[in-house]
């Protein structure tokens, strides 16, 4: 067995302590977003019963405001763009490069690189995931994988986006006894472009913020940071 990982086991403490501080990160976000996602739906059914309300219309119930189009909408609205975010920038840091950033590759390591620094095929090592040894299709498969969910999930949610968005937005023109739009319609519609690029651009300022501002500033101890002391010119090198 390889020395690094048989060292990397043993440190491991066991049960439930070891799980959590194994994954204490993925559990924090988790439990966070499961927090903000109720506090989401209390707040955005109190809002929407105010505009029922003054339309003199029946409030509707917690329940059946989770299986509320009005609802689904705003949830697939905001994973869609996250999850754009991501797709682009794990897609666009393969060839485009940062100096001094930490979130970019070395100057002159742009685009696949070789089997060998990716550990793939005969380079593969003995801890590596299976399919980094394997050939053909198996292999270009999952050197891509991250991508590839990331961009199905954003696809996946921005279509929900744009089913569930007409359905509220019809929904809101028949309490103003307006004739309701087609799916087709909706997608030129200003209400369907206005709920995707408010997100898209908040998206894309995080992402520049991230990269450049990292190449002068300094988080201590994160690996999103380069170490302190490091040049501002120093490029792909973390904490």
């Amino acid at each position: 067995m390889n020395g690094d990982a048989t060292r990397d086991r043993a440190s491991r403490p066991g049960g439930l302590r070891g799980f959590v501080r194994d994954n204490a990160l993925g559990l924090t976000f988790m439990a966070a977003f499961l927090l903000t996602l109720v506090g989401q739906a209390i707040a955005g059914r109190a809002d929407l019963n105010d505009q029922l309300v003054a339309d003199r219309f029946r409030p509707v119930g917690f329940g059946e405001y989770l299986t509320s189009s009005d609802f689904a909408v705003d949830v697939a609205e905001n994973w869609q763009s996250e999850y754009l975010q991501f797709s682009l920038y794990i897609g666009a840091t393969v060839w485009l490069l940062q100096r001094g950033s930490p979130e970019s590759k070395e100057p002159g390591r742009s685009g696949t690189e070789s089997d060998e620094d990716q550990r793939v095929g005969e380079h593969a090592r003995e801890n590596s995931p299976r399919w980094a040894s394997a050939t053909g299709w198996r292999r270009t498969l999952y050197s891509n994988s991250l991508l590839l969910v990331m961009g199905t999930i954003f696809l996946l949610s921005w279509l929900v986006q744009s089913i569930t968005g007409v359905v509220a937005h019809d929904e809101e023109r028949l309490r103003r006894l307006e004739a309701p739009v087609g799916w087709t319609q909706y997608l030129g519609s200003a209400d369907f472009w206005n709920r995707t690029l408010q997100n898209w651009q908040s998206e894309l300022l995080a992402v520049a913020s991230m990269a450049v501002l990292s190449i002068y500033l300094r988080q201590r101890g994160s690996p999103e940071s380069k170490p302190v002391g490091s040049a501002h010119s120093a490029t792909g090198v973390e904490g």
